[in-house]
């Protein structure tokens, strides 16, 4: 294997974990947080994720494969923080929400 061919699976393998921590990170949210926030259901972008996930197998280069990665990236970089700011995410710790 070339350092090419190296490069492609080790950027195979971030692109599929980037789409499994927006699934779990989906999994994680209340289902009520999604429509208050004006966002698709949770329900919605789950199955949206889990199509991602699964057509990853094919090749990340792909059709389906790029339009699964935009749809972790469209979760992770608006959805995500819309519902989190709404609950006040997971990583607040055990003392509330982080404050500056």
């Amino acid at each position: 294997m070339g350092p090419t061919e190296l490069l492609l699976v080790l950027l195979g393998f971030g692109v599929l974990g980037l789409k499994v921590w927006a699934l779990i990170d989906a999994f994680t949210r209340p289902t009520a947080a999604f429509p208050a926030a004006g966002k698709l259901t949770k329900v919605a972008w789950i199955a949206i994720l889990v199509a991602a996930v699964v057509l990853q197998g094919a090749s990340f280069l792909g059709l389906f494969g790029l339009i699964g990665t935009v749809a972790a990236i469209v979760y992770l970089v608006d959805v995500r923080p819309a519902v989190r700011e709404l609950r006040g995410g997971s990583s607040d710790g055990p003392y509330g929400p982080y404050r500056r």
